[in-house]
């Protein structure tokens, strides 16, 4: 078995195995624990539902009638559909989201495998699965972006080993997982423009995959996703600074580098790729999603919580291996590469030293200070971010309060109405029809005519049943604590019976 993880197939694979059962682990814990919430585990439960069962992914926790597709364009999301008819739960999602993340593992490891063999292909690929982006992304919910991680790193480690056509491939269905990543298929193209002889087919072909993205972009931001959103346009041109670019354009230029959480953003993306990295062209492929986040107004974007950069940890690593195969730091050509074209490594070769370091000894030691910073950067977020929580025994408790809540859901029957708080109502979107409850309901709420006692059969409408938690911390967004409270005491007001009232935690039930 040992001298079979010295081949770099089973050696990048079993790597990308531990860490899909270590994402696993974490995000069904999470999810166990009543962790995840309706925004945004709920929403794309709810999406891939109705996907599953034929229907256009019309999202209630949005609000009544919203098409999904009319906030962010993602139809890759439809193939978890079989799936999901299958096995009916948020666990799915959860288990599709570990398996694809951890796949950017592969590339990366074979990778390094080929440049430095096993040992740096150990050390890329336990930096790939431990790097923060993206074991934050794993632990916060779902998201579509999952689809974009492997698809990002198999297109970069091709860009890197010289093989165009390999990368636009995995690079063009980035366009399908949403609507920013068209601009990074445009870096692709670029890429493979500038490294392609003149009057080459792979020249022509790296400007054509440069204009599709590009046109990718723009097509959906500006036909496709106002077509389907029920406002007729873009949500999120008012964060990106547009109003701003168009009276004073200084000013989205300050706010690149401004307010200094940014710095901590930048800092931590060049620290992951040993800051080394950021002298290969391939960390280029970085540059439209943190253009978009710096430029936004909305402060999520500007720090390193989130899901926000997982689209970026394999573009980082994949720069770090292109630096260090530059340094000329190993032995020898890396197979399959053009003659003069850099320094690389077969699966036996090891980092020169001592007096075999020769003339490369300063570049060998550029290479192991980068390695070193990346490893330090995991070594530093990792009880940071939540994979620690693997070892963490309170991760694994069952607390009474968890219990009640339990038990509390338990007695809404499959197939109702509900409005719910944000956490509670990831809990129900797979067997339920959910919304939330700081929002009017859905079917409406028909109030008794002026005068008439509320009883059965005068309040006409709203949901079946309201849950909530009214010490759910993520009451802030998108449901403030005050509206929350508001629509309670409406729901009590019209005569909605309390089924549970226990401290926070409160069921009514229909009149």
């Amino acid at each position: 078995m040992l001298h079979a993880l010295r081949r770099p197939r089973p050696l990048s694979w079993g790597l990308a195995g531990l860490f899909a059962a270590l994402y696993a682990c974490v995000a069904v814990n999470r999810h166990r624990r009543m962790l995840t919430q309706a925004y945004d585990l709920g929403i794309f439960e709810q999406a891939v539902r109705a996907y599953a069962h034929g229907e256009a992914p019309v999202v209630l926790l949005k609000g009544p009638g919203y098409q999904l597709l009319g906030d962010h364009f993602h139809p890759l999301l439809a193939t978890l559909a079989p799936l999901y008819r299958l096995f009916p739960s948020a666990v799915t999602l959860l288990l599709a989201q570990a398996v694809l993340m951890a796949l950017a593992v592969v590339p990366l490891a074979r990778w390094a495998f080929d440049v430095g063999g096993p040992r740096l292909a150990v050390l890329v690929g336990g930096l790939t699965g431990a790097s923060w982006g993206i074991v934050e992304a794993v632990a916060d919910d779902f998201h579509e972006i999952a689809f974009a991680v492997p698809l990002l790193a198999f297109a970069a480690t091709a860009l890197g080993r010289g093989r165009p056509v390999a990368a636009v491939l995995w690079a063009l269905p980035l366009v399908l997982v949403k609507e920013d990543l068209g601009l990074t298929v445009a870096v692709v193209g670029a890429l493979v423009f500038v490294r392609a002889g003149k009057g080459s087919g792979t020249r022509a072909l790296g400007f054509g995959v440069a204009v599709f993205g590009l046109a990718a972009t723009a097509l959906t931001v500006l036909v496709v996703l106002p077509s389907f959103n029920p406002d007729g346009g873009f949500d999120y041109w008012g964060q990106m600074g547009t109003r701003e670019a168009a009276g004073a354009p200084w000013e989205v230029a300050g706010r690149l580098v401004w307010p200094p959480l940014k710095w901590l953003l930048l800092g931590l993306a060049a620290a992951t790729a040993g800051f080394l990295g950021l002298r290969s062209p391939l960390a280029l492929l970085c540059v439209p999603t943190l253009g978009w986040r710096l430029a936004a107004d909305n402060s999520h974007y500007w720090g390193v919580s989130y899901h926000y950069s997982a689209v970026l940890m394999p573009l980082l690593l994949a720069a770090l291996v292109d630096a260090v195969r530059r340094t000329g730091a190993f032995a020898g050509p890396e197979p399959g590469s053009e003659p003069g074209s850099g320094p690389g490594s077969g699966p036996g070769r090891v980092l020169a030293r001592g007096r075999a370091a020769g003339p490369h000894r300063a570049a060998v030691r550029r290479a192991r200070r980068a390695l070193a910073v990346a490893g330090l950067v995991a070594l530093v977020t990792l009880p940071v971010y939540p994979l620690h929580e693997l070892v963490a025994p309170g991760a694994w408790g069952t607390s009474p309060r968890l219990e009640r809540a339990r038990s509390m859901l338990a007695r809404i029957p499959d197939g109702a109405t509900v409005a719910a708080s944000n956490r509670l109502a990831a809990h129900l979107a797979g067997r339920t029809t959910v919304g939330l409850v700081c929002r009017e309901p859905s079917p409406p709420l028909v109030e008794p005519m002026s005068g008439e006692a509320p009883s059965a059969g005068v309040v006409r409408g709203g949901p079946e049943w309201v849950v909530v938690d009214l010490a759910d911390p993520s009451v802030q967004a998108p449901c403030a604590i005050a509206d929350t409270r508001r629509m309670l005491d409406r729901y009590e007001r019209l005569g909605y019976r309390r089924v549970v009232d226990d401290g926070d935690l409160r069921l009514l039930g229909h009149p």
